[in-house]
């Protein structure tokens, strides 16, 4: 298991052009989006939403708004991560109902203070983004598992993606944008830094 799990690591790139056929089965985008679902998160409060968007005039424009990077016009699917921002506040019933799940019974008075104090000090559209990232993290290893190629768009200009997706208000941020499909030419080799100039034990 810990090869297979570090053969998928390896296999994982970011393809920057796509094959224009064949389109991506429904159960393997449902399988990619449904470990991002099952990702981690702070408070367990599940700050991501995902727009899936496959009509090619929408790719198009999110590949304009995306500095007209050609990954994002040419995928099978783009994934739009969404990030909330408005039903984190402490008195939506968002939080509540999910902080009951994670902290039931006497638990949740004091878990519910020690949010509000923690919203109070945050930067609540910085952090849910980067609580998204975890579940982008995941959907890209789970695509890769399965053969199916992908890149993690950060450059783009946030309020023409908000126009393509019709998001009127500052309810959401987004977060990540990720193109799924198969990629045009073959994997390079990976490139990565040896773990001896990355970890410092303290032993």
């Amino acid at each position: 298991m810990k090869q297979q799990l570090l053969d998928i690591f390896h296999r994982r790139h970011a393809c920057h052009g796509f094959q224009p056929e064949p389109d991506m089965p429904r159960p393997d985008i449902d399988f990619i989006l449904e470990a991002g679902r099952l990702s981690p998160s702070s408070f367990g409060l599940e700050q991501w939403k995902f727009v899936v968007v496959t009509r090619a005039e929408e790719k198009a424009a999110l590949q304009e708004a995306c500095f007209n990077q050609p990954q994002v016009g040419s995928a099978s699917c783009v994934v739009v991560i969404l990030a909330k921002v408005a039903d984190l506040d402490p008195d939506c019933d968002y939080v509540r109902r999910l902080m009951a799940r994670e902290y039931p019974g006497e638990a949740l008075a004091p878990a519910m203070e020690n949010y509000r104090q923690f919203h109070a000090m945050t930067d609540v559209p910085s952090w849910s983004i980067t609580q998204c990232h975890i579940a982008a993290a995941n959907m890209m290893t789970a695509a890769a598992a399965i053969g199916i190629d992908s890149c993690a768009i950060g450059g783009f200009i946030p309020g023409a993606v908000k126009t393509i997706l019709g998001i009127t208000d500052d309810s959401h941020e987004i977060a990540l944008i990720l193109p799924f499909g198969y990629c045009s030419a073959p994997a390079p080799e990976k490139q990565r830094l040896p773990l001896v100039e990355l970890v410092e034990y303290r032993d």
